[in-house]
Order: structure tokens, then sequence, then C-alpha cells
């Protein structure tokens, strides 16, 4: 008799264990170079609006698609890979005005909160550093895909990133404010299961 109540307690149990909804445990993936674009886009003297990008950053995300506020983001950028298509000035951003590339040679951006906005939205809270100078930033995140991906045959997640920062507060006054102070950030990124 107790082993009957004891195998039918056990079969309870894990049923009622199955049916129960099971919290995924953090997934860590690194960030596809392959497949990001960090770009930005700095108002010139009130005639158009410079678009530019960085060509060289790595990172790793840790997703929790359960508990999204349990994910992480940490990304470096090399910020001699600046480009906006111009040799000249891309060379005067590498400089002391600008990024100081030879002094400063990375951009970081370390993850610090995340708050679920809607099914697939948030706001991604972090530290950026840039001249050495380190300020809160937030970023509105879209949450795109996650799956396999058809090209790689690889486990993908995908996100859509947008935000504003202020070089000034950086340090980066070179042109303010006939150069735009207030850049617009827009970021691409997949990744994948490391």
């Amino acid at each position: 008799m107790k082993k009957t109540l004891f195998a039918a307690a056990l079969v309870a149990s894990v049923a009622l264990g199955a049916l129960a909804p099971a919290s995924a445990a953090p997934v860590a993936y690194k960030i596809d170079p392959a497949h990001l674009s960090v770009a930005f886009i700095v108002n010139h003297i009130g005639f158009s609006n410079l678009i530019g990008r960085f060509n060289t950053a790595a990172g790793e995300v840790t997703f929790d698609k359960d508990a999204v506020e349990k994910s992480t983001v940490n990304v470096s950028i090399d910020t001699a890979s600046v480009d906006t298509n111009h040799a000249k000035r891309d060379e005067h951003l590498r400089s002391p005005d600008f990024f100081n590339a030879k002094e400063f040679p990375k951009l970081t951006f370390k993850s610090t909160k995340i708050e679920k906005t809607g099914a697939k939205t948030g706001k991604l809270y972090g530290d950026l550093t840039m001249l050495g100078v380190t300020k809160p930033v937030v970023l509105d995140v879209t949450f795109n895909n996650e799956g396999v991906s058809p090209a790689s045959k690889l486990e993908t997640v995908g996100f859509s990133a947008r935000g504003t920062v202020k070089r000034t507060d950086f340090g980066m006054k070179y042109g303010a404010p006939a150069i735009g102070d207030e850049i617009q950030l827009l970021i691409e990124a997949e990744a994948v299961k490391a």
C-alpha cells in the first residue's frame, strides 16, 4: 500500500511538473560580426544628417526569453573602424578631436538593467564608455526573432536597438553645436548560441 501511494505521488509530481511552466535558464550567445550593424546619425551644420558606422565590433548576449530582465549585453567597438564613406573625414574622426582612436581604441557598452515594455520590446539600460568617460544610456530594444537560422543553420537571436547620446557628455566637444551634439544610434544584431 505504501509503495502504491509513493508511486502515485511520484507520478502526480512528475505530471504536475510537466504541466507547470518551466523557467528556462539564460542562454549565452556571441554576437555574429557578419550580422551586426552599429550606425550613427549626426547633424552637419543644419544642412544634412550624416550617417556613419563602425565596421568592427564584438560582444556577448545572455538571453532569457522567459525572464528578459535577467538578460545581459556586453559590446566592444573598435573606434578606428569608424566609416563615413569619406577617407579624409574618417581620419579626422579617429583623431583626438573626436574618437581619439590611438589613445582610446575601444568604445564599450555593458548592460545594467533590462525592462520589458511589450511582448517584443524593452528598454536596455547600460554604461557606455567612450574617451575614458562612462555615462549611463538607455536604448529602446525590439526582439526580432529566435530559432535556427535558415542561412547559418545555427541557433540565433536577433535584436534591433535605437537610442540617442550627447557626445559632449563624453568630452567630444569639437565642432559642437554646429556639428550635432545629439547622436542617434541604430543597432541591428544577430547573436549565435555559444
